[in-house]
């Protein structure tokens, strides 16, 4: 009976990988952590993508990206504004760009959900939005703005925004530097 518990344990364990669980790394005096961290990486296999491209998170989740070769970011916009920072500068994040020639970057960047509503997010890195390179957290599945009207949108436009500083979130040393990305 006890290999078959750890049989099946091991067997769910390769099913599904869950979110990782994190200590609170830095403290919300508005939003309780729920302890649950979304590793999202940028630019995996050499491609111009997020993945996951779409996270569905809980208020209180922390998403984690994850910077591949070579020079990547994340900065928030709007669903009407892909590839340009989003207009309210108080609530909105950028990572500001984390290069690295192989493996990971050495920087993550944290941004703790603070609400249910729609994140829609770009690399800011040269055209890398326009070739697709974009995400979201929490799309509402029963709007028509969906994750590829958004890129399509982001295919339009003529010229990525860069934002002017990093903020909204932290930039904390890589938690997981061998993670295999």
């Amino acid at each position: 009976m006890y290999t078959s518990i750890i049989a099946t344990v091991l067997a769910a364990a390769v099913i599904k990988a869950a979110p990782t669980s994190t200590g609170s790394i830095f403290p919300s005096r508005t939003v309780p952590l729920t302890r649950v961290t979304h590793s999202v990486v940028a630019g995996r296999a050499g491609q111009l993508i997020f993945d996951p491209q779409n996270v569905v998170a809980q208020v209180g989740d922390i998403v984690e990206w994850h910077f591949l070769p070579m020079n990547h970011s994340v900065a928030q916009s709007s669903f009407g504004s892909p590839c340009v920072p989003d207009a309210d500068v108080s609530t909105s994040f950028f990572s500001g760009f984390q290069p690295t020639t192989s493996g990971q970057a050495p920087n993550v960047f944290q941004f703790i959900v603070k609400d249910s509503n729609p994140i829609w997010y770009y690399c800011a890195q040269g055209n890398h939005c326009e070739s697709g390179m974009a995400g979201v957290i929490n799309q509402n599945f029963s709007s028509a703005n969906t994750l590829d009207a958004y890129k399509a949108k982001a295919k339009t436009v003529q010229k990525t925004v860069i934002p002017p500083v990093v903020q909204g979130g932290a930039v904390i040393p890589n938690p997981n530097p061998l993670g295999g990305f």
